[in-house]
């Protein structure tokens, strides 16, 4: 009887350690080793020269310099910018904070290479519009591309937006 104790208490013993040594394991199985799904970007590569249905040519991260010479065809009226401030609150407030200040204002920003002021008066001359429009569309170095979220024009009315709150 006494055998038969300690090897119940042993396999009792024994599963709980390997539920202990499964619950380590996942525990320790993170994001930094799962497979990266990044939203806004695409998993294939489109054909160069490629323009959606009703849509306008998005110039590739390669081709900044092309882009940048895209004159804004949205006028920087009080709904463009009113359409712009709802967009940049959606996609860019989690990084870039709520007055587009940057640095860690944002959530998410805490956790990534601090994003810049973008009401910077310096930077705001040193940009084109189509500059800013690119940026949002395909992504920079740190920032991920919003061309699948967003549309070319709702990406013209945040420009307007991040024009309107550049600092005088």
């Amino acid at each position: 009887m006494k055998y038969v104790f300690l090897l119940v208490l042993l396999v009792v013993a024994g599963v709980g350690g390997l539920l202990g040594a499964v619950a380590v394991l996942r525990w320790n199985d993170n994001m930094t080793q799962t497979v990266k799904f990044v939203p806004g970007e695409r998993n294939f590569a489109m054909p160069a020269g490629v323009v959606p249905r009703g849509g306008e040519l998005v110039y590739a991260r390669e081709q900044r310099e092309l882009a940048t010479r895209q004159p804004n065809p949205v006028k920087a009226t009080a709904e463009s910018i009113a359409l712009g401030k709802q967009n940049f609150q959606t996609f860019c407030v989690p990084c870039h904070g709520a007055e587009a200040k940057g640095g860690v204002t944002g959530l998410v920003a805490t956790k990534f290479i601090p994003p810049p002021d973008l009401t910077n008066a310096d930077l705001q001359k040193q940009r084109t519009d189509g500059y800013w429009h690119s940026y949002i569309m395909v992504g920079g170095a740190v920032m991920p591309a919003y061309g699948e979220a967003v549309s070319s024009q709702e990406a013209w009315h945040m420009v307007n937006y991040l024009r309107s709150v550049a600092a005088r």
